[in-house]
């Protein structure tokens, strides 16, 4: 009878989890410390959403660009590694087999059974082997740059609402302590679904981008009263 059970591995999902992650944390902070600080010295209501917006659309942006050029660029170097394995392969098959063959030898096996695994591998995708096993490269982690990139640039759409919300709804004279308290809020969620998704500590998790965050927030809220005050 056939095992038709399948794991589900939560590697599978590293990729878009990073970019993800990183936007949603990025448009928080980076937008909600703005806010803070813009508010702390004096600016007008208009004035800080006016910021607010300029910073996530130019984040947002920036978010994508950013992921999309630097995982390019682990897609260049990946298919460079596969370009030259394909040659080796062409040119030298039979030492390609060795060199697989000793690699299995490293993780437990036999120097016989190793032999007939790399054998079997290589007739049935040669270079798939030698890219998994020796480069490090498969379908799972191979770099995806349009995938990065909207993914880096909605989760930083998505973590900037809450702080432009209160910007929205909140009169001036008690924006900087609702922005600041809606930005934890927020950043206490983004931790734990973080941690939860990656199958990592919650309450880890949560304490680290806790702290993160408010450390940015309140370094820019005391530099923006700080040129409040002196203007």
């Amino acid at each position: 009878m056939t095992d038709a059970h399948h794991e589900k591995h939560r590697s599978e999902r590293a990729g878009w989890l990073r970019a993800a992650v990183l936007g949603a944390n990025d448009g928080l902070v980076s937008v909600g410390a703005l806010v803070l600080g813009v508010a702390a010295s004096h600016a007008s209501h208009g004035g800080v959403l006016v910021a607010g917006v300029s910073a996530w659309i130019a984040g947002a942006l920036s978010m994508a660009a950013g992921e999309y050029v630097s995982v390019s660029s682990q897609a260049d170097t990946e298919k460079a590694d596969l370009a030259v394995e394909r040659r080796e392969l062409d040119r030298h098959p039979e030492r390609e087999r060795r060199e697989l063959a000793s690699i299995y030898v490293k993780r437990g096996l036999d120097a016989e059974l190793a032999d007939q695994v790399a054998g079997q591998l290589m007739e049935h995708d040669a270079l798939g082997a030698h890219a998994r096993d020796e480069i490090g490269i498969s379908d799972t982690v191979s770099a995806k740059p349009l995938q990065a990139a909207w993914a880096s640039s909605l989760s930083f759409t998505l973590g900037v609402t809450p702080p432009l919300i209160a910007i929205w709804v909140t009169p001036l004279h008690a924006l900087v302590p609702v922005v600041f308290v809606v930005s934890l809020i927020f950043l206490a969620v983004l931790g734990a679904l973080g941690a939860w998704t990656g199958g990592a500590n919650i309450r880890t998790g949560t304490l680290r981008v806790l702290f993160w965050g408010t450390l940015a927030m309140l370094i820019t809220a005391g530099v923006g009263s700080l040129f409040g005050a002196s203007g």
